[in-house]
């Protein structure tokens, strides 16, 4: 049996990396001979930049850069050689993201992508061609804001005096923008960023709205946010003529992608159609007899672009069995069927605490995929022998 295993990491948990060679293991211990390719995904989130320079062998650069908070942490970037060029990956989620912001101070008015700005500059005099970055696991919602500020963007009030913006709380207070002391190398660089093709900025499915009560934002402070990024998208359509206030992805990271956009000159792209242009599965997806994938949940928001739906797109094209395996089974998870997966799972045995299941979590997916790999044989079993029946009642009617 030919068996191709893409999963996503678990949160908190196990890499994408670790979630498929335990689902390996479980698979080889039905068959040491079924040969197993494990081809590790990753959204954008954390775990993006390891991901990537692992499968284009490449390396990490460290760096400092300003934290969601606006105080100095140690991040990274990747650099990997794509076509000729030297590409930077920059995981949005190890500079800005949820888990560099501590719980007593998870408000999305004061959290900032300055850092994005910083490590995009540092990409740029470490030499690289090309820029990709992953958005995804956020602190933030400051519509990119503090990134612009980073790479050169100057912001000022109705009095004409310099503002330096932390936060969305005081977007209101900007008048206007001067764009002329953006790097000049920005221009010059192609940008691509990887987003959630269905997160915009404004509106009632804004991501003040959906995203900030996630963040610690109370009901008052959702409008506030809501409102200021509102009049970030009206200044950004006055000085670029871009109105990024509906377009997909615009609303990823906190409304980063609009930034990335307006100030940076970057293309937004869904996540995984950019992701695929550098790791190939449809190759071995095309070549496999079952297809395995594996997320921290499946449930109703799993068929709006993240990877074990798209995994089943690709797979149905060449019409592969997909099994999906997850810790958690959430809410209306059976519109997965109508994406293309043809069964899930939970990994979890029994009643169990958030501590348990994370420790055990690696244990857990080699037992589940064992079992899965055991029903299909089962499956497969009962095929031969209705093959091997029909095959014979033609020979006795003969």
């Amino acid at each position: 049996m030919k068996c191709t295993v893409i999963p996503s990491g678990f949160k908190e948990s196990l890499s994408a990396e670790e979630v498929g060679y335990a689902i390996k293991k479980g698979i080889h211990n039905v068959s040491p001979t079924h040969d197993v390719h494990v081809i590790p995904m990753v959204d954008g989130g954390e775990g993006f930049v390891e991901t990537m320079i692992k499968v284009k062998n490449g390396y990490k650069i460290k760096t400092q850069v300003t934290g969601p908070i606006g105080k100095q942490i140690s991040s990274f970037f990747g650099v990997f050689k794509e076509d000729g060029q030297t590409v930077a990956v920059i995981e949005m989620a190890a500079i800005a993201g949820l888990r560099h912001v501590p719980k007593t101070k998870r408000n999305p008015l004061y959290t900032t992508t300055y850092g994005v700005g910083e490590t995009i500059l540092k990409a740029l005099d470490y030499g690289v061609d090309r820029i990709l970055i992953g958005c995804g696991d956020s602190g933030t919602s400051d519509g990119g804001i503090g990134m612009a500020q980073a790479i050169g963007v100057q912001l000022f009030d109705a009095q004409d005096a310099l503002l330096h913006i932390q936060g969305a709380a005081d977007i209101h207070k900007i008048a206007y923008m001067d764009l002329s002391g953006v790097d000049p190398r920005i221009q010059h660089t192609q940008m691509d960023v990887a987003v959630n093709w269905t997160n915009v900025l404004c509106g009632e499915n804004g991501v003040a709205r959906v995203f900030g009560p996630q963040k610690g934002a109370t009901s008052e402070e959702v409008e506030h946010l809501s409102a200021n990024l509102e009049h970030l998208a009206t200044l950004i359509e006055r000085e670029t003529g871009k109105n990024l206030r509906t377009v997909e992805g615009s609303g990823a990271s906190g409304g980063l992608g609009a930034g990335l956009s307006a100030f940076a000159n970057a293309t937004l792209h869904p996540r995984f159609d950019v992701i695929m242009t550098y790791i190939n599965v449809e190759t071995a997806i095309k070549d496999s007899d079952v297809v395995i994938t594996a997320e921290g949940c499946i449930d109703d928001q799993t068929p709006n672009g993240k990877i074990p739906a798209e995994v089943a797109r690709i797979a149905k094209t060449y019409d592969k069995p997909v099994v999906a395996l997850a810790g958690t089974i959430g809410k209306n998870a059976k519109r997965n069927y109508q994406s293309g997966i043809d069964a899930f799972s939970s990994i979890i045995p029994g009643p169990t605490t958030l501590d348990n299941a994370i420790e055990d979590a690696e244990k857990w997916l080699e037992g589940c995929a064992e079992s899965a790999i055991r029903h299909i044989t089962i499956g497969m079993s009962l095929i031969e022998s209705e093959q091997k029946f029909d095959a014979s009642s033609k020979k006795v009617a003969l």
